[in-house]
Order: structure tokens, then sequence, then C-alpha cells
């Protein structure tokens, strides 16, 4: 489903940016839209792009309850 969406930009930007997409063919909607896919995949990447030892620590913590006191008695432990 296409939605319109009113832009407000510089003059100039939106001369160059109409003569660039009539040499390249393109509509300027076109144009619009495939710089905000761009935007959305680099998002998307940025968002489920963890590191591998991040990633298999995802949810282990889910529903579990640490307190400070159980953070102190590992420290201790771990360093005594």
């Amino acid at each position: 489903m296409n939605t319109k969406l009113t832009l407000r930009l510089n003059s100039d930007l939106i001369k160059t940016a109409r003569k660039y997409s009539r040499e390249k063919g393109i509509s300027l909607s076109r144009l619009v839209a495939d710089f905000f896919k761009i935007i959305q995949r680099d998002y998307t990447k940025d968002q489920s792009s963890l590191p591998p030892t991040v990633s298999s620590l995802k949810g282990i913590l889910k529903n579990k309850t640490i307190t400070e006191d159980d953070y102190k008695e590992y420290i201790e432990k771990k360093y005594l």
C-alpha cells in the first residue's frame, strides 16, 4: 500500500534530486523509496548483528531474578 508523504526540503536540494532522477530514468518517489529501503536494511542489520558470544547469551536470564546479594556472593567465590 502506498501512502503520500510531503517533505519540506531546500529548493537547491530538490532541483538536484529532480535532475538526478531524470538522468537515471527513475521517479523522485522511487529515488526516495530506495533511500528509505537502504536505511531500513542498515537499521535492521544493526539491530540483529550481535557478536556470536552475545547471541549465545540472549534470553539466558529470562524470568530470572538476580539480586545484588547474588552478585556479591558470586564475586566473593570467584576472588576469595
